[in-house]
């Protein structure tokens, strides 16, 4: 974080002085070793498109199924909020929302603040309630599970082979660019350089 012109570092609380930052340079804390800050100039433009990737797949991954099963002739295949009400129906209410809230509730979260924060930002004005929606977007981040929800269903799949067909559908593969994009906006977005130009603004 930045507090006029000091770095405090966030894991050994060291200050250091702010200097001037070539593009792709970095910060070391030399105490702790922690990445205090990564210069990226274009890291918040490369934010939102990945960002505006990440909600056009997050939109086909929850629109289609995810599998499609085939035995003994009889085929059925199901959706990520279809299998959310399959918990729900088979009295697993709380795996229920468990899969809900970090496959669904939080990935939407995130996505939805970071295109709330960087678009506006880009046409040169300030989205109402920023410093709230960076709030939400920080809280909601480590629950938005969608990597570990992909190695669970890969597993299933895997399993299920031996007593069915498994065929994968669109959402699966959607769900797997999703997870790379969201990655990638996740790394491309900067705080420092996002308050830096939200101070230009005000």
């Amino acid at each position: 974080m930045v507090f006029n012109s000091l770095l405090v570092c966030e894991e050994c609380d060291m200050l250091l002085r702010e200097k001037p930052l070539d593009p792709g340079s970095m910060v070391i804390c030399p105490r702790c070793g922690h990445v205090l800050h990564r210069y990226q100039p274009e890291g918040l433009q490369r934010s939102l498109v990945f960002s505006l990737t990440a909600a056009v797949l997050f939109v086909i991954s929850n629109a289609f199924p995810i599998v499609g099963l085939t035995s003994q002739g009889l085929e059925s295949s199901t959706s990520l909020l279809g299998m959310v009400d399959s918990l729900f129906h088979d009295d697993m209410p709380l795996v229920a929302i468990l899969v809900f809230a970090t496959t669904f509730l939080m990935p939407a979260l995130v996505i939805g603040a970071l295109i709330y924060m960087l678009l506006p930002l880009r046409l040169g004005f300030l989205a109402p309630n920023v410093a709230a929606i960076f709030r939400i977007m920080h809280l909601s981040k480590p629950w938005a599970m969608i990597e570990v929800f992909m190695l669970g269903l890969i597993i299933t799949i895997s399993k299920l082979n031996a007593l069915a067909t498994v065929l994968p559908e669109i959402a699966l593969w959607s769900f797997v660019c999703l997870m790379f994009a969201l990655t990638a906006a996740a790394a491309n977005f900067d705080p420092r350089t996002f308050w830096d130009q939200v101070e230009k603004l005000q």
